[in-house]
Order: C-alpha cells, then structure tokens, then sequence
C-alpha cells in the first residue's frame, strides 16, 4: 500500500514536536511492515525512510498530490481547501470549540476525544521506542516533572506546582520557564521548582529518567498527550486530572487521577508503591507505534474498500463555554 501522509508543519520535529512526531513514527512504522511512504509537508522538510514533497496551503490541494505514484489512500493531519480526488482520512489531533461538521473519515486520538464529536472512530497514538532508549529504571531519582506547554494555562502549571508544594517534592518543569510574558506577565518565585524551557531528544529523556512521577493537572480535556506515554515510558506513573483522555491511558498501577489539588498531593506520598517497570512495560504493550500503526491501516483498508469511519459528519456535541475545568 501507498500511503501519502499530509500535514502543514515541518518534519521532523526540531524539538519537542507533536504531531510532527506522531506522524514520523507512523510513516516509519508503515515502512517497516512493508508499505510504501510519502510525504506531503511544508518546504526544508526531510525523511530518510520516505519520498518528500513540498506541501503549500495556498495552492489547490489536489493539484500538489502527487501524479502517476500510485498513491492508495491520503491521510490528512489537518483540514485542506478542497476535497481530495483519492481515498482519504483526516486524524483531527487536537480541541475544537465550534459546532461546524468534519469530514465523514475523521479519525480522533482517544475515545474521549471521539464521543466529544458525536464518533467512536479513534487510534490512540504510539511512539517509537527508539527515540528514547534506557529508561534507567534502576536508576536513583529524586523530583518529580511537568512536562508541557506550561505557558498555555490549560496545562496548569500553577496548580502542578502547589500540589508539589504540598507533597514536599522538588519538581522540574519541561515546557516552561521562571518568567512567562506569553500570556500575560507571570514569575514564578517557588523555589523548589527548576525550569528547564522546551526540552526535546535526549535532553528531555534524560530529565525524565531522573523523575518520580509525572505530575499533569490539566484543566482541559486533553485529547491525548504524548507526555503522558513518554513518562511511563520511562517508569514514570501519572498523577492527574480525569479530563479527557487521561482516564484511558492512566490504569491502575500507572497513577492516580483527581480534580482535588489535596488528593493529588497526599497521593503522591505513595510515589515508591509503583513498579517502574509494570509503567513502562503497559505503555509499551498499549501505546507503541507499531500498535498506531496497524489501528490505522484497518482505517485505511476500511475507506480504501467503500466506507466510511463514521456513519455521518462527526459534529461536537456540546460546545465548552468554561474557560478551566474544575481544580480545588
């Protein structure tokens, strides 16, 4: 099979990354298995498992698909200006906020995110554990981490660093800085909390093989959240909010989830009854790219064959009128 993969960001990632990174290791597993890979991405884009070509959201899009490749199928990662001509699948990876119709081949990443759009067609997404190496699970540790964004005030940094505050742990923060002027003047003056700015590669691998625990107070519903594998990937259980997808990748044995800053904090006393290895040995049973990979090719063949993923455009229920979701 030949699969065109789209998207209007740069691969591969430069540094932390986010789709960028989902749709590298889906590309990668797919080559792998046998298929043949294409990429239709932004100028300076470059694969060493795949053909590139220059993708520009100005021109038509199906005048940039490419002509005589025997492409199969086109899988989107954002919406386009005109219907595709081929077979295709559009994974829609983050929030939407307005009740406008998608297109019948939408994919979401979670089944939280799915039901929130009226759908139950969703892959979780997987990573490659070739991008992260040793997770060290011997290795002595001392802090527990945020890893995020931490500027956008979804993610709740604020609330990470009081529940730290109140647990007694040192916590480093992956994503952000002392002194925030994105939105809106922010300084933070903790002084128990290190920050470490975007950190990607072997630089964030290395902070989280001497972490605790992932501390991730989101007040949003999280569609899915590649911190969260990447941490137990590396013995790392996830002590949250139950917003969105967090429910379906944090299980027994791999955290604890609360809307209540308290509960949180006295969960976190209990940091060492976690098995590192049982965290790291679920996320690569439950969220590897080859299982992201096969999910999507049964998508693939399924729309590839006549139908559709869903029986109608997937529409959000109900639109969000709360800026944050509840955090005591």
């Amino acid at each position: 099979m030949h699969i065109l993969i789209v998207n209007n960001t740069p691969i591969p990632a430069l540094k932390y990354g986010g789709t960028e990174r989902v749709i590298w290791w889906l590309g990668k597993a797919l080559a792998k298995a046998g298929h043949q890979v294409s990429y239709l991405v932004p100028h300076g884009s470059s694969c060493p498992f795949a053909k590139v070509y220059p993708f520009n959201p100005s021109l038509p899009f199906n005048e940039q698909v490419p002509k005589d490749k025997g492409i199969d199928i086109i899988h989107l990662n954002h919406t386009v200006n005109e219907e595709p001509l081929l077979p295709h699948i559009m994974t829609m990876h983050g929030n939407l906020n307005v009740q406008v119709p998608l297109p019948v081949n939408t994919v979401f990443v979670s089944g939280n995110h799915a039901a929130r759009f009226c759908s139950d067609s969703f892959v979780h997404n997987g990573i490659d554990p070739d991008d992260y190496g040793d997770p060290a699970l011997s290795r002595p540790r001392s802090y527990i981490h945020f890893l995020g964004d931490a500027a956008w005030r979804v993610k709740n940094v604020q609330g990470a660093i009081a529940v730290s505050r109140k647990a007694g742990l040192p916590l480093h923060v992956i994503g952000g800085y002392r002194f925030n002027f994105n939105q809106g003047i922010r300084i933070t003056f903790d002084r128990h909390v290190r920050f470490h700015g975007m950190k990607g590669g072997e630089e964030k691998n290395e902070l989280l093989r001497g972490s605790k625990a992932m501390l991730f107070p989101v007040r949003w519903h999280e569609p899915f959240g590649l911190a969260l594998i990447e941490s137990l990937y590396f013995g790392c259980p996830v002590f949250g909010t139950p917003y969105g997808s967090l429910p379906e990748i944090v299980q027994p044995g791999t955290g604890f989830l609360s809307a209540i800053s308290g509960e949180l904090s006295d969960a976190l006393s209990h940091i060492d009854s976690y098995d590192k290895q049982y965290c790291h040995d679920y996320a690569m049973a439950h969220f590897s790219s080859e299982q992201m990979m096969r999910a999507y090719l049964s998508k693939y063949e399924k729309v590839m064959n006549g139908h559709t993923l869903n029986p109608h455009p997937p529409v959000l229920k109900e639109i969000q009128y709360e800026k944050f979701l509840p955090f005591e």
